[in-house]
């Protein structure tokens, strides 16, 4: 079978190969940095926690945090990008020693708020 019937099969558009639309993703200004950067970290740990992978929660932690960043870049510049990346970073590695003294879901929770409500309103809130 062809990329062309199976793009049909799936719900793809016709006419097309399935490799054509990576370029159909959402354009950097219009993402939600916020919900972004909440799957990465909430979603990181729960897929490290839930497959026993720790790298694997990496992977998830990472790729939102470079998807957020690509939207902070287009929105406001090289600074607020390399400032809201740190602040990601930084929540991540805090969510750590926060554990040790208030628990895993608490810390993950609270580093989320953090970095999310950040993004928010340093870049999603003006939108």
């Amino acid at each position: 079978m062809g990329l062309d019937r199976l793009d049909q099969r799936v719900g793809g558009r016709p006419g097309g190969s399935a490799a054509a639309y990576a370029g159909d993703m959402k354009p950097a200004k219009d993402v939600n940095t916020a919900a972004v950067t909440a799957v990465g970290l909430i979603g990181g740990w729960l897929t490290a926690r839930e497959s026993g992978i720790r790298p694997l929660g990496g992977v998830l932690l990472g790729v939102a945090g470079a998807w957020a960043a690509r939207t902070w870049y287009a929105r406001h510049g090289l600074a607020a990008a390399a400032g809201l990346s740190a602040l990601y970073v930084g929540a991540f590695g805090l969510s750590h020693p926060l554990a040790k003294r208030i628990g895993a879901w608490p810390s993950v929770l609270a580093v989320t708020a953090l970095a999310s409500g950040t993004a928010y309103l340093v870049s999603d809130a003006e939108k």
